[in-house]
């Protein structure tokens, strides 16, 4: 028989396998905005701005292993002085890339709010021979044609992006504002999570300060996590599906990470106090 502890890491590396699996849906999104977003080709200076969200989730997964493999998987005297510094090596490269796709989506956001010109036109369906895109939702970019020019928008003057064959009206550009804040947002709020996850593993392989690690974990279950629960609300409502199944997933997955670290804490006091 199954124990329940078997069906409980069964449900949590489900929950993994599935987060690595949607880095494919963040790619296939940013390659088909690509050729919209940089008719003439992108910079490398700003790859982190047309590819944010692959280069966050790549990162992001690396870490969300590491931390497992450290506060679960490993046991204490498998975590050598050798081991921990290469732990925090990679760990160290994953915050760069971390920190660098925050700052892509801060691009992104600045982007969305330096329009290049207004366009004006009776209907959408006017412009179809100059083939136009219009945006349908953050980086997501639909051609304009005789089908669907009279169902993307009823405005008769539209927003033209810089330095694109793209447009919205002012509806769409306010969504696409507050979904690129929503971004901005989440992204900085994660990086605040993860570092006082950081705190609290290092208290715990300390054995110090347990009584500030508790302190610390109410700060972000009572502070933090909310924010990230209302960026995922928003997402559903939005009907940007991926990007709210995605904002889910990993809530789900960083409390089993702070599971790990209560169970982790409980069993050092367990054996210390078999020891003692």
């Amino acid at each position: 028989m199954i124990s329940r502890e078997n069906i409980f890491q069964i449900f949590k590396y489900s929950i993994y396998v599935l987060l690595t699996a949607n880095m494919y849906f963040f790619l296939e999104e940013e390659i088909l905005a690509y050729p919209v977003r940089y008719p003439d080709g992108i910079e490398i200076s700003k790859i982190y701005e047309g590819f944010a969200a692959s280069i966050d989730t790549a990162a992001w997964l690396i870490l969300l292993w590491l931390l497992e493999l450290e506060t679960y998987i490993l046991d204490d005297d498998k975590i050598t002085k050798s081991v921990k510094i290469s732990l925090l090596a990679i760990k160290v490269f994953c915050y760069g890339f971390i920190v660098y796709s925050f700052f892509g989506y801060c691009a992104n956001l600045i982007f969305f709010y330096a329009n290049d010109a207004l366009i004006q036109a009776n209907n959408l369906c006017e412009l179809v021979p100059n083939k136009w895109s219009y945006s349908v939702s953050i980086n997501e970019y639909v051609p304009i044609d005789s089908v669907n020019c009279s169902q993307l928008s009823t405005s008769s003057n539209f927003i033209k992006f810089n330095d694109m064959q793209a447009i919205v009206d002012q509806n769409g550009l306010i969504e696409i504002i507050r979904l690129g804040w929503i971004d901005v947002i989440n992204a900085g709020v994660w990086i605040v999570v993860v570092l006082i996850i950081e705190v609290n593993i290092t208290l715990v392989e300390e054995n110090k300060y347990l009584s500030l690690s508790s302190k610390i974990s109410f700060l972000s279950k009572y502070l933090l996590y909310p924010i990230l629960f209302f960026n995922a609300f928003y997402w559903g409502i939005k009907g940007d599906f991926i990007d709210f199944w995605d904002a889910a997933l990993w809530l789900v997955a960083f409390i089993f990470i702070e599971l790990n670290i209560i169970q982790w804490d409980e069993d050092k006091r367990t054996n210390e106090n078999f020891t003692g």
